[in-house]
């Protein structure tokens, strides 16, 4: 397994940030952060990302991360986060960071 590095620390902190009901796509994290690219940030929470809310990081079109469809949704509807069918309304669930 790989070694938690500095950019890796980053964005477990950011995903932390996302407050509930709100989602922060892969490629928005990377901008966010000024470094790196959707699939870092998706590496990053496939390695160590199974104690932040990594259900709140969905791909850029809304869905759930693959694989884990059925309990990202359970989660986003537990914590009312804004939907479309089973993807996240971006338009409305969508967190740009500055607000808590």
């Amino acid at each position: 397994m790989e070694r938690l590095n500095d950019y890796a620390e980053r964005v477990l902190e950011i995903v932390e940030l996302i407050p509930p009901g709100k989602v922060m796509p892969y490629g928005d994290i990377a901008e966010y952060l000024g470094e790196g690219g959707p699939r870092q940030v998706g590496r990053v929470l496939s390695l160590w990302g199974g104690g932040v809310p990594w259900w709140r990081v969905p791909r850029a079109d809304g869905s759930p991360p693959v694989g884990h469809e059925v309990e990202c949704l359970a989660r986003w509807r537990e914590e009312g986060t804004p939907l479309r069918g089973d993807r996240a309304d971006m338009r409305l669930a969508r967190w740009d960071g500055r607000t808590r």
